[in-house]
């Protein structure tokens, strides 16, 4: 690792372990973008863009992982999926790049005119890509569209009525005092779409319609997707305008087409080309401290599984220094809390560090024999292999037999979601903490993103309370209550949160990443 790389990795471990992280933060180097998503980022402020480069090249080839399980904003809640979406349509609301605090999108200006009752004032003259002028009816028909998909139903169960108050205005009602309301309409679920096309039944998934600042032109399955610039975007045109997008599973694969020249961005950077990445005087790396919070998921309803002291047993087996080193090469900090700790109400009460007589005892007292546990660990990507590795000799420590099972990204997220594993690894990631309970702890959220199937009612007793506590003070000292309650439950066994490296091409201007690794790229250009 290099010196620079060192220094950073150092410094984030000692800010965590005295909780000095605060504010800012889904599968990989990225570990969480496979998985699901709360958020979809945009730029910080509401200008146009204004690219100022002039060295010709307008078109730019990005390297991904993970494909997307569709392109339609309703039909999935992966990240890989929200990088594509994040192109196509705009949402009432985004998240600030810099701070992840929703700010108005396609929302000119917005009143709480009570506990339940929201007024948004819509922008005038946006255009949707087949032409036409968005509307509030554009606006009313999305958001009441977009509540009956379950993919995304967690982002919009909380919106019970929408009306047009006036031709520049829509009111929304919640079930009552919500603090979630302005972060779920930042949400690709709630993306804007015309009226029209949802009337006639239109397939988003093969031609996605909306607003933002790229046209979709292919989708070669398997290998690649295709934009273009929107002449009339209404923060103004964008500056690269032919977009590429490659999928690419593996890692090294990625760098070494970065090197050669063949693609000029990488989405997921493998960890362990960090160093000669850093090295190559003709590619930019940049880090940022992911709110992507990483796990060994555990399916509570399997036999074993569902036994809290078989769970604190495989959590405390596994020495997540060694994950952190052998899946990362160092570059993330080992995770003990069941919550991302760069979060204001995060804490560690509760929760288990490695210790393998400790892991015993618990077996013991869980009598369950560990010959009988079933543990196939499910892995979408090389990292996450490298990762089961380690656990699978950790866990042989106290008697637990795991496997490893390769499966691509479409399959994992079907198999988890549904409940069809035994094991995984995975993650989440969120702009706020409200909406990572939400999505990994809440009993709604299962065949969703509550991914281990957990059922406890005084989890969701607590998260309904966050929900309607507008107070952010109030709220952090329910979290902190709910973040002992879930290590003391220990669904899953967290491994840890990333530090993320985005790298590209020297000569890429307007780079900046979100610390949920959302890019604006219609702010991005050719210097």
């Amino acid at each position: 690792m290099s010196k620079k790389l060192r220094t950073l990795s150092l410094l984030l471990a000692l800010a965590m372990a005295f909780g000095l992280f605060a504010g800012c933060s889904k599968e990989e180097q990225q570990p969480a973008d496979d998985d699901k998503s709360a958020v979809d980022d945009k730029k910080g402020d509401d200008q146009p863009s204004e690219p100022s480069g002039n060295s010709g090249k307008d078109s730019i080839v990005i390297a991904t992982m993970g494909e997307t399980p569709s392109l339609s904003p309703t039909e999935h809640n992966a990240v890989a999926g929200s990088y594509m979406n994040s192109l196509t349509y705009n949402m009432l609301f985004r998240s600030n790049v810099d701070t992840l605090e929703p700010e108005p999108d396609l929302v000119e200006s917005y009143e709480n005119i009570s506990e339940t009752e929201w007024t948004f004032k819509i922008k005038k003259d946006v255009k949707f890509h087949n032409g036409e002028t968005m509307t509030v009816e554009d606006v009313k028909a999305s958001l009441e569209w977009a509540k009956t998909f379950p993919e995304v139903n967690l982002y919009n169960n909380d919106i019970v009525q929408v009306d047009i108050v006036d031709d520049e205005t829509i009111q929304i009602t919640t079930d009552g005092p919500d603090a979630m309301l302005l972060s779920n309409l930042c949400h690709h679920g709630n993306a804007i779409v015309p009226k029209a096309l949802i009337d006639s039944n239109h397939d988003f998934n093969t031609n996605p319609i909306g607003t933002g600042p790229y046209v979709f032109k292919n989708w070669n399955r398997g290998d690649s997707l295709e934009f273009e610039a929107f002449a009339d975007y209404f923060r103004g045109e964008p500056g690269i305008k032919h977009m590429t997008w490659k999928i690419i599973p593996e890692g090294s694969s990625r760098t070494i087409a970065l090197e050669a020249g063949e693609i000029d961005f990488i989405i997921e950077v493998e960890a362990m080309d960090a160093d000669r990445l850093e090295e190559n005087s003709d590619i930019e790396v940049i880090q940022f401290n992911h709110t992507s919070h990483n796990w060994l998921m555990l399916n509570n309803e399997k036999p074993g599984l569902d036994n809290q002291n078989v769970r604190h047993a495989i959590n405390s087996a596994i020495d997540k220094e060694s994950v952190v080193m052998v899946a990362y090469n160092g570059l993330a900090v080992p995770a003990l809390s069941a919550v991302p700790m760069n979060f204001e109400g995060a804490t560690e009460e509760n929760a288990d560090v490695y210790d393998v007589e400790k892991a015993k005892e618990y077996l013991a007292a869980s009598n369950v024999d560990p010959a009988s546990i079933e543990l196939a660990i499910i892995c979408s990507d090389d990292t996450k292999k490298r990762a089961g590795e380690v656990i699978q000799a950790n866990l042989k420590e106290i008697g637990v037999n795991a496997t490893i099972e390769s499966m691509d990204l479409a399959t994992y997220l079907s198999a988890t979601a549904e409940g069809n594993y035994t094991a995984a690894i995975g993650g989440y990631t969120s702009s706020d903490l409200l909406s990572y309970v939400v999505g990994v702890y809440h009993s709604s959220s299962i065949n969703a993103s509550n991914k281990t199937r957990l059922v406890d009612a005084e989890v969701d007793a607590m998260i309904d309370e966050a929900k309607v506590t507008l107070d952010a003070g109030e709220r952090a000292k329910i979290f902190e209550k709910l973040s002992a309650r879930l290590n003391e439950l220990c669904s899953q066994a967290p491994l840890y949160q990333p530090l993320t490296l985005r790298a590209y091409k020297k000569g890429l201007e307007g780079v900046k990443v979100s610390d949920s690794g959302g890019i604006f790229w219609a702010d991005v250009y050719w210097a």
